[in-house]
């Protein structure tokens, strides 16, 4: 490119503002819009975990107390079952041949 072809300093930066501008009368005014619990599930605040509860930075809820009580009421497993368990989950390429 001689000096003559070449662009004055700036230019290519106004023609691009240029073109900027041109294609942003084209579109269309968006309104926005409020979505409706009828189209859109409301997000749930998270529900606490034992983490929560044993750094302080949530209370136990009537629910969790009962949960863990039945946990500690449940009958431990016994070694049989837990390799029944072990042998029958696929592990995490889910394949029940090659347990993890």
């Amino acid at each position: 490119m001689t000096r003559q072809d070449t662009p004055p300093e700036g230019g290519f930066n106004k023609l691009v503002d240029e073109q900027l501008e041109l294609a942003a009368v084209k579109l269309p005014v968006l309104t926005p819009v409020h979505p409706s619990p009828v189209d859109h599930e409301e997000l749930k605040a998270a529900h606490a975990n034992i983490e929560d509860l044993l750094l302080g930075n949530a209370e136990a809820t009537p629910e969790m107390l009962e949960e863990m009580a039945a946990l500690q009421n449940a009958p431990e497993l016994s070694e049989e079952e837990l390799a029944r368990q072990a042998l029958a989950h696929g592990g995490a390429d889910n394949d029940p041949a090659t347990p993890e």
